[in-house]
């Protein structure tokens, strides 16, 4: 049972915010669960309902490259956003942002390289050519990556879901900051995905339904955060920039 958890709590230690003394705020963290239960819900759905355009193991490599591609985008604009940020809030305030900074670079790193090593653990033509001339020693450096690659698949996937759920721990920074980033990371992701197009079968009326559902509804999800923040706590860009 350990070993099965493994990669599910090991992502969860990640990508999870670890400031102790950032602010909880139970409503605010129900609707973000709510709005992923959806999201994946619908995922699972659109999955359920059509048939894939492709085998199943092209679309799993096309969400694998998918992922690297949205890893690759924002591992650009988080540090922009954050950077920004940090940048515009007052002298006073800027070291206290710097030194809490880890969390969310770790998350973003953790991210790209495990779906780095995923995507070389699918590609058997680059084992064959880089350990087809050493024997056995190749045959047994295969199979670790392939046992490796089974922890990864659910890393991978659990990361990619907690990462946007929790913004790159940048709750860690400050509160104000995952309703600011939220919006800008499902932008990012759903114009990857309308690049790719539909992995299923789907009409384009659900298609389209599906990609702007998100964006639209984690907008408007980040400015009822904003709202709460300031009506119930006290919070707002100006006051966490110092201003």
């Amino acid at each position: 049972m350990t070993v099965l958890i493994a990669p599910f709590v090991t992502a969860a230690r990640f990508q999870r915010p670890g400031r102790e003394d950032r602010l909880a705020d139970p409503a605010i963290a129900g609707a973000q669960v709510a709005r992923t239960g959806i999201g994946l819900g619908a995922t699972a759905w659109l999955f359920y309902a059509y048939s894939l355009r492709q085998g199943a193991e092209d679309v799993i490599n096309d969400k694998i490259t998918e992922m690297l591609i949205a890893a690759a985008v924002l591992m650009v604009v988080g540090p922009l956003v954050v950077g920004a940020f940090v940048a515009a809030a007052r002298p006073s305030l800027r070291s206290v942002y710097r030194r809490r900074l880890p969390g969310p670079l770790t998350a973003f790193g953790v991210l790209l390289v495990a779906a780095a090593l995923l995507a070389f653990a699918f590609r058997r033509d680059l084992h064959d050519r880089l350990f087809g001339g050493v024997g056995g020693a190749g045959l047994l450096l295969t199979l670790l990556i392939s046992l490796t690659g089974l922890f990864l698949v659910p890393f991978v996937l659990t990361s990619s879901v907690l990462c946007v759920h929790h913004a790159f721990r940048t709750a860690d920074i400050h509160e104000v900051l995952p309703p600011l980033l939220s919006p800008v990371v499902v932008v990012a992701m759903s114009v990857l995905q309308a690049i790719d197009g539909p992995p299923v079968n789907a009409p384009h009326s659900v298609w389209f339904l599906f990609l702007a559902g998100a964006p639209l509804s984690v907008t408007g999800l980040s400015f009822w955060e904003l709202r709460r923040l300031r009506t119930h706590h006290g919070i707002t860009l100006r006051t966490a920039l110092g201003r």
